[in-house]
């Protein structure tokens, strides 16, 4: 383990491959970790899941090509997966792979996710209020989550701006947080956050490239899930017992597919939705990775050539991180 960390500094090293979805993070990484003999480590809060695999474009077995991945199919899609429990298995998972004497590899698009473990941040401060928050919750189911979107928006419209309407679980910590802490808001709080010293010594990646051409990606990917089976997966989870109010069934791709089984809107307009809803996050991913300092952004676009971009990676990672 000792090798692998940088004779500047004792913090244990750390490659982020962050971005918006659809970018190709996993085989970049997967290839860069067969280079630098790196384990993968899922920054992705659907991939977590078993049983939900073409929703979440969870990686494949080939697609691994050998190389360790950490954080996939470690919960039931019954179980409530949070940043806390997150950041407590990725720490686990960083440790035991640098005990290994390999690199990590961070990898996903959950920014929130990324930040937790990179920067170490405590959880504990601010314990949740269990009244405020049920009472959240009912407001949510009678009223609908809009109704609590909007309430967020007057208050901490920054935050707003980074959360899906749909998002009902981040809208409720997001209210938690401003009542609980006398009006402070999570906004600031995550600013500041942004402030800490990192727990690793990071070389932190983030893809980008033309906004057309990423929405023609992600309009295609959709597409491939719809051939490869989504509506089945759902059908199957919602044969389980799994509804709208577990967290795993609201992300996009499920919520949509599950509403047009419910009889909601037909199954056109869930895809039509799904596409709508993925080109919305990808914008929100790259608005929070944008206040991430020290961030090496990367233009897709001037490197249509994969081993070149490759390359480069590489010889920023070794450089930064002095293997």
């Amino acid at each position: 383990m000792n090798e692998l960390f940088s004779k500047k500094t004792q913090l244990p090293p750390l490659v982020i491959i962050a971005g918006p979805t659809a970018t190709g993070k996993t085989s970049a990484s997967v290839s860069l970790a067969a280079r630098l003999h790196g384990s993968v480590i899922s920054a992705d809060s659907m991939q977590v899941y078993r049983g939900m695999d073409i929703g979440s474009a969870k990686v494949t077995e080939e697609e691994k090509g050998g190389i360790p991945h950490y954080l996939i199919d470690v919960a039931d899609p019954s179980e409530g997966w949070n940043v806390v429990r997150f950041q407590q298995e990725a720490e686990k998972a960083a440790r035991h792979i640098l005990d290994e004497g390999r690199l990590p590899f961070l990898v996903g698009g959950t920014g929130f996710y990324i930040q937790a473990l990179l920067y170490g941040i405590d959880f504990t401060e601010m314990n949740a209020d269990t009244d405020y928050r049920s009472s959240l919750e009912e407001e949510a189911q009678a009223l609908g989550s809009q109704a609590l979107y909007s309430r967020l928006q007057e208050i901490d419209p920054e935050a707003a701006e980074a959360i899906h309407p749909n998002n009902v679980k981040r809208i409720i910590r997001a209210l938690e947080f401003a009542q609980k802490s006398g009006g402070q808001l999570i906004s600031e709080h995550n600013r500041r956050e942004h402030m800490r010293t990192p727990a690793y010594n990071a070389v932190f990646f983030v893809f980008n490239m033309n906004r057309e051409k990423l929405y023609e990606r992600i309009d295609a990917r959709v597409d491939h899930m719809m051939q490869a089976g989504l509506v089945e997966e759902v059908s199957r989870l919602r044969a389980q017992g799994l509804t709208a109010q577990d967290v795993s069934m609201q992300g996009i791709g499920y919520r949509q597919i599950l509403k047009a089984l419910d009889g909601e809107y037909p199954m056109e307009e869930a895809v039509r939705l799904i596409k709508r809803d993925s080109r919305h996050f990808a914008k929100r991913q790259l608005t929070w990775f944008r206040r991430e300092a020290g961030v090496t952004w990367i233009n897709l676009d001037e490197y249509p050539d994969q081993e070149e971009l490759l390359n480069f990676m590489e010889k920023t990672i070794r450089t930064k991180l002095q293997l």
